[in-house]
């Protein structure tokens, strides 16, 4: 079994570990590919400006998150065409479908994109153009495959003219009209090939090249090759129905269900809305697949998780248990009994434990994960229809009717895959989402609420919580009085989702509370079901995979209505994902004390930063890229015993470069500079000099007097010894075939003047 789901970015920690992956699936596979062209696609993801196409990559994960195949497609949004660059299956993928059902998804994604046609190229099958029958087998077997979705070569042009005249099996042209498009005429045509040499091949097709084959399109020869190999190619596929969204319900929920007076969490509320989204034909039910508690105590406390299944397992059949006792004064000192500890666990006194909350509960999280594993898989948003609720869930505590915080649990969960938003409508604040990711600047958390000078959970929610060390800035609440209007609401979330727009996440993540809704016995606002339909359309103007996962919302009478408007909202808002053009470079600005700040701590979330850096600098093998973040995990752990010292400048929301450098061991006075990376927006403004002369007074003052960089000879680290030539270095020494054979190592060094 496996799955296939596309890069979001190049620095998430699975993102990266796929890349990598796959750098070594095309080393093995395509052995005289340029070392630059693998290296580089980190870069082709992250900067579509600078590649000229925005790239998306697919992936074939088994269920150990190995690879076993990837495609990677270039897209052109203003021509609206795409180019299909490599396709790959490994050793482990081999013979077991993952190719055809990688060329399925670029397909899908090209459809998705609205994109006139896929092209790519092929190793031909004719003799006089690959003279060598093995490798002509293998490409009839190529072509054989391809003919089975109506993709084949082009005719009539000079495509598959050699470049070098020398060189054999030159390279079929293809065209996929994805079941819809017929090849375009020659004038358009034109302009795609052109496009395709310029941007790929400039480095290796001369002008003159480009130019005849560009001028051999011509409409009175061009076409489509016959099929060869095919009586039949598959059906058309652009009729196909709009996908629903993946609608995850709880079968356990009305398991737990007390009967108390006041306690409005009551297994009718999922009936009300089911009742309602049926109406809709937007959703198609999945079952719910269990995940194990790793993923729960990934952002609880253990101890936590394991009370709530224990003390839920000796509840006495038929009664609950309540809070009653709450250590506040020596919260060190845990009670034994477990009635008496659930007051440690518990911040309130109404959110029971019984025989029931646990299971419940459990099942409420894979529900959760389900449903964002589906979003990981490509739906563009999925929901999670669950009780009990989660958000009130902190790290270490439970209460507000939530046993574990299954929007937390899912955001944790596609932090792996890419940068994380969290929008908390419900109208009491997520202060258990708040206090998981307070620390953390992968996973932006943001709640629009009733102030908690009225609202529940009354300690949590105010505007001067916006987080702490690494999650400085990424925690944003928007507190609104007790009695507002919907307009004054959509404004509030207008500018939490700028905040969103602005943190650029890959995936969204909604606490989806319905209590805002008029009547609602826990709620004073005045929301009705036109209401939630334009808060629909905001959310959707995000522009994001989401995920929804139900939180509260108590007025029955209307609660299914309500939930029906939203997603129809949802619905209408949408857009196709990822039409919009390529972006313009935007203009950067010279750094500044306004722009960047300067520090020397070494933080843990640095770590996941000082990889994205590395990655992005295009030149640095993947044991490189290691070595980096092992240096600062070792300044972490050991502090300055490590021997290692760092410097950072960054921004509001990233690291925008740093440096590492350290006293040589055995030395009297020289340094070793071990790492000086700047990202690509901030290059050539100064930023890599700026961090030098941090190191260089650093230095200094530690009574250095000489300072060492080592770089390689070869054309990509051209621009580190421009730096070095030009910063006040000078060239000591050369090893030859150091690195590897003709990769020699050169040794820089620098004097430093001593500093009082």
């Amino acid at each position: 079994m496996f799955r296939i789901r596309t890069l979001t970015d190049a620095v998430a920690p699975a993102n990266a570990r796929a890349i990598s992956e796959i750098q070594e699936i095309i080393r093995d596979q395509f052995p005289d590919m340029p070392a630059r062209d693998i290296e580089k696609i980190p870069e082709q993801i992250s900067d579509p400006v600078a590649h000229q196409f925005v790239t998306k990559v697919m992936v074939a994960e088994d269920g150990r998150g190995r690879i076993r195949g990837f495609a990677m497609l270039l897209v052109d949004p203003a021509m609206r065409f795409g180019f299909l660059e490599l396709i790959s299956v490994s050793k482990l993928g081999g013979g077991s479908g993952v190719g055809a059902a990688l060329y399925e998804q670029v397909r899908e994604k090209a459809r998705a994109k609205k994109l006139e046609g896929l092209y790519f190229e092929c190793l031909p099958d004719d003799a006089a153009l690959s003279p060598d029958p093995a490798i002509r087998t293998q490409n009839i077997a190529r072509l054989k495959f391809y003919e089975r979705f109506a993709a084949y070569p082009i005719t009539g042009t000079e495509y598959e003219t050699p470049v070098d005249p020398e060189t054999p099996d030159s390279l079929y042209i293809m065209f996929d009209g994805l079941g819809e498009f017929s090849l375009p005429k020659a004038a358009k045509l034109k302009k795609i090939i052109r496009a395709i040499l310029e941007r790929k091949y400039a480095h290796i097709c001369s002008p003159g090249y480009i130019e005849r084959v560009v001028t051999s399109v011509d409409n009175k020869t061009l076409g489509l090759r016959p099929p060869r190999y095919s009586a039949k190619a598959r059906q058309k596929t652009s009729d196909v129905a709009v996908k629903k969204f993946p609608l995850v319900v709880n079968d356990k929920h009305d398991i737990h269900h007390i009967r108390e007076r006041g306690y409005v969490e009551a297994p009718v509320r999922i009936s009300s809305i089911l009742a309602e989204l049926e109406k809709t034909e937007l959703f198609e039910s999945v079952q719910a697949r269990h995940f194990g508690d790793h993923y729960i105590k990934a952002v609880h406390d253990p101890r936590l998780v394991d009370y709530i299944e224990r003390a839920c397992a000796d509840a006495p059949d038929g009664k609950s248990v309540y809070p009653y006792v709450f250590p506040l004064r020596n919260a060190q000192r845990m009670p034994k009994d477990r009635s008496v500890l659930a007051g440690y666990w518990c911040i309130d006194t109404f959110t029971p434990i019984n025989r029931n909350a646990y299971p419940a509960a459990r099942g409420a999280v894979d529900c959760a994960l389900t449903a964002a594993n589906a979003v990981l898989n490509g739906a563009r948003a999925a929901y999670a229809l669950v009780r009990p609720p989660g958000h009130h869930a902190e790290a270490k505590a439970f209460g507000g009717f939530c046993y574990f915080n299954n929007a937390a649990v899912a955001a944790h969960f596609l932090s792996n895959y890419g940068r994380v938003a969290v929008l908390d409508v419900d109208y009491h604040h997520g202060n258990g989402t708040q206090d998981i990711f307070y620390q953390r600047g992968d996973v932006l958390t943001i709640s629009v609420h009733g102030d908690p000078s009225f609202a529940y959970p009354y300690f949590s929610g105010f505007k001067d919580e916006t987080g702490r060390g690494p999650g400085a800035g990424f925690n944003l609440n928007i507190p609104m009085d007790e009695a507002i209007e919907p307009e004054e609401h959509r404004e509030a979330l207008k500018g939490a989702l700028s905040r969103i727009a602005e943190f650029n996440p890959a995936y969204l993540v909604v606490a989806f509370g319905l209590d805002a809704a008029k009547g609602d016995p826990t709620g004073s606002w005045s929301y009705r079901a036109a209401d939630f339909f334009k808060m629909g359309e905001l959310i959707a103007s995000a522009d994001l995979q989401t995920v929804f996962v139900q939180e509260g919302g108590y007025r029955v009478r209307s609660l299914g209505a309500n939930a029906r408007r939203f997603f129809e909202g949802f619905s209408q808002g949408l857009s196709p994902l990822d039409e919009a053009p390529v972006p313009k470079r935007r203009k950067r600005t010279e750094p500044s004390a306004a722009a960047l700040n300067w520090r020397e701590a070494v933080r843990p979330g640095d770590l996941a930063e000082i990889r994205r850096l590395v990655i992005a600098a295009n030149v640095f093998s993947s044991e490189e890229i290691t070595i980096a973040e092992e240096l600062a995990a070792e300044r972490i752990a050991q502090g300055r015993g490590s021997g290692y010292r760092f410097v950072f400048a960054y921004d509001r929301n990233s690291v925008s470069g740093y440096a590492c450098y350290g006293k040589t061991p055995g030395t009297e006075n020289m340094f070793d500079l071990y790492w000086l990376v700047v990202d690509p927006a901030w290059r050539r403004v100064g930023l890599g000099r700026g961090l030098a002369q941090k190191v260089y007074t650093a230095i200094g003052k530690l009574g250095g007097g000489h300072l060492i960089a080592e770089t390689s000879s070869t054309e990509p680290y051209a621009n580190a010894r421009a730096f070095y030539e030009t910063s006040g270095f000078e060239q000591v020494a050369e090893i030859s075939d150091f690195y590897r054979p003709g990769d020699n190592k050169i040794i820089f060094r620098r004097e430093i003047p001593n500093e009082p």
